[in-house]
């Protein structure tokens, strides 16, 4: 007697067989992409905006005409913006800035989150929470300067760099990437090998912590690039003033002006004033956030995988 013939379901291994999608699942999929499409439009569409409307004509803006495409193009903003040389001098020195304050951040916070993540490192519990503690209070301002101006750092680069050269969440988000990555059976190998602390960190864990270095050296260049409070408080000189500072002066100098605030210095209409102010505005924005949306494409697989640092115990 012939044997029946046997089907797909005999042959496949259980474990193999494709999971059968329900109607619900479709509709979550759906759902899901709608809503991610949504959050894509809602923060990609301002930026979208202000690059348009920082080259097109500003009664065309003010009367809604400017949705994705420029309307009547004009580069007089950024020829304003750029006609100060004050402005490249502002961008060397915010690249300055953002250069030495992050490798500051980083010497400083790297070695102190791999001590902290050391099991073999006595007190490290208590020293922790002495770090976590911090993260609670801040001295204010007044204290700050008054520390800034004792060690004689006003009117100096470090007075912009080393008050919040590191912090607490940073030695955090350090230290839990180090357990996670270093476990204690490498090092344990490694000093059987002779290796001493220091070449652990250099050698080993250093190697090994890419997406945490680029993590936290992109949020700590954000902020110095950004900044301007720390440099319009602690320095008097314009020549070391950093790139947002420029701007802002830029800016309020030209809202100034065609608000009737002050001489126009030319024989431009009040009008011409307020359409240059409006261009003026976009401008500002694009050149101060170009060169971070240059370089973030290149550090996003690390950016990523730094940001996700905890979420997943190994």
């Amino acid at each position: 007697m012939d044997k029946p013939a046997a089907t797909d379901t005999d042959d496949e291994p259980t474990r193999d067989r494709p999971t059968r999608r329900q109607p619900g699942d479709r509709g979550f999929d759906l759902a899901n992409t709608i809503f991610l499409v949504l959050i894509v439009i809602a923060i990609g569409y301002p930026l979208v905006f202000v690059a348009v409307a920082s080259i097109s004509d500003p009664k065309a803006v003010e009367s809604g005409r400017v949705w994705l495409w420029p309307v009547d193009i004009t580069l007089d903003g950024y020829r304003r913006v750029f006609a100060e040389t004050a402005i490249w001098r502002g961008y060397l020195n915010t690249i300055l800035y953002t250069v030495v304050g992050v490798a500051v951040h980083l010497f400083i916070t790297l070695p102190c989150a791999y001590a902290l993540s050391r099991k073999e490192f006595v007190g490290r519990r208590v020293v922790t929470w002495y770090v976590l503690f911090t993260m609670l209070f801040s001295g204010g301002l007044i204290p700050t300067y008054l520390v800034v101006k004792q060690l004689g750092l006003l009117d100096t680069l470090w007075a912009v760099v080393l008050p919040g050269a590191t912090g607490a969440w940073a030695i955090l988000v350090g230290r839990a990437f180090f357990k996670q990555t270093v476990p204690d059976e490498l090092t344990e190998s490694a000093r059987m090998d002779g290796a001493g602390d220091l070449q652990i960190f250099l050698r080993i864990a250093i190697p090994l912590s890419a997406p945490v270095v680029a993590a936290l050296g992109l949020f700590h260049g954000v902020g110095l690039w950004n900044e301007y409070f720390k440099a319009l408080i602690y320095l008097s000189d314009r020549d070391k003033y950093p790139l947002q500072l420029i701007l802002r002066e830029i800016l309020v100098v030209n809202q100034d002006a065609s608000q009737g605030g002050g001489e126009a210095g030319s024989a431009e209409s009040i009008a011409d004033q307020l359409r240059l102010a409006s261009l003026i505005k976009y401008a500002v924005m694009i050149v101060a956030s170009l060169p971070l949306l240059v370089i973030y494409p290149f550090l996003q697989r690390f950016f990523v995988q730094g940001v996700l640092i905890g979420s997943v115990k190994e």
